[in-house]
């Protein structure tokens, strides 16, 4: 792991199966090899791998959302290895103005840094959202009309998003690909079943897939993954001044949370002991029961 400094982060990246052989491999009885071994890491790995390169050869005109946080960094890790060190479709960040100044010099560096065709949207002023939503939520849900817009103006058919199962009840309902309506709605009740890793990748005409690549995630294994392979993160992550941040956001519905982790084998030890829920410090998620859902069913990520 490392924060925004002067090494560069292009180089470390590498495709699957690529790593050098070991020069004398061992040889069992009949002359096979040993079967190769897999940690659970690199379990994950692979199995997101695949599901960025389904989704790939499967959908006309992807898109990969970057919110800039740990999971979408994850995320656009895993589809530059998936690709072999660049990845082919564009990151959309859909900017709402209001995140921290952290955030937006890591975009400005590692935007570049990767390689990525960077596309940056903007969201619709406050007066244009739902105004029976909870503060919060309606401040949230200016992402969900930037989206719409971005999915008008570019005309994708799937949108690569970093949400984990483990996160957010509502977020545990979804499936690896999830259908979204002409209007970009989310139907919780009517998902495809997905059985053996057959993915329905057919979104009807005027319609996109959402494709959750790390939804078999947990926060514990982002950031063990992070730390194997030394991904960089946004400072605010670790700890100062006895606070720090586990779940980044817009500055002003977002805060951090008591911690002393200075560092990801600090954090990942604090995880192991905790009962605060990741997204604590989300003024989102201490509104009205249903207000997550609603933004979901409505689009939001």
């Amino acid at each position: 792991m490392h924060l925004l400094d002067n090494e560069s982060a292009s180089d470390r990246v590498r495709g699957p199966g690529l790593q050098q052989p070991p020069s004398v491999p061992q040889i069992f009885a009949a002359g096979r090899l040993p079967p190769p071994s897999m940690d659970h890491l690199d379990e994950l790995e692979a199995q997101s791998i695949y599901i960025l390169r389904e989704a790939f050869a499967r959908l006309k005109k992807l898109a990969l959302l970057w919110s800039l946080g740990k999971d979408s960094n994850v995320m656009i890790w895993l589809a530059r290895k998936a690709f072999f060190g660049r990845v082919p479709f564009p990151a959309l960040h859909v900017d709402t103005g209001k995140k921290f100044p952290e955030m937006y010099a890591f975009r400005d560096r590692y935007g570049k840094e990767w390689e990525l065709d960077l596309k940056i949207e903007p969201c619709p002023p406050i007066d244009a959202v739902d105004p029976t939503l909870p503060p919060a939520a309606r401040s949230a849900a200016r992402k969900t009309e930037g989206l719409k817009w971005a999915l008008t103006k570019y005309g994708f058919d799937g949108l690569i998003a970093g949400i984990r199962r483990d996160e957010e009840a509502t977020r545990a309902k979804e499936r690896v690909f999830s259908p979204r309506g002409l209007e970009g709605g989310w139907d919780v009740r009517d998902q495809p079943p997905e059985f053996w890793d057959q993915f329905n990748a057919s979104p009807p005409p005027g319609a996109h897939l959402r494709i959750h690549p790390i939804l078999h995630w947990t926060e514990a294994d982002i950031w063990a993954y992070t730390k194997r392979e030394n991904i960089p993160i946004i400072p605010l992550y670790l700890a100062k001044d006895g606070k720090r941040y586990r779940s980044l956001g817009d500055q002003d519905i977002t805060n951090p949370v008591a911690s002393t982790a200075s560092d990801i084998d600090e954090i990942l030890t604090e995880l192991d002991g905790t009962k605060v829920p990741e997204r604590a410090g989300r003024a989102l998620d201490h509104e009205t029961e249903d207000a997550f859902e609603r933004l979901r069913v409505a689009g939001y990520l």
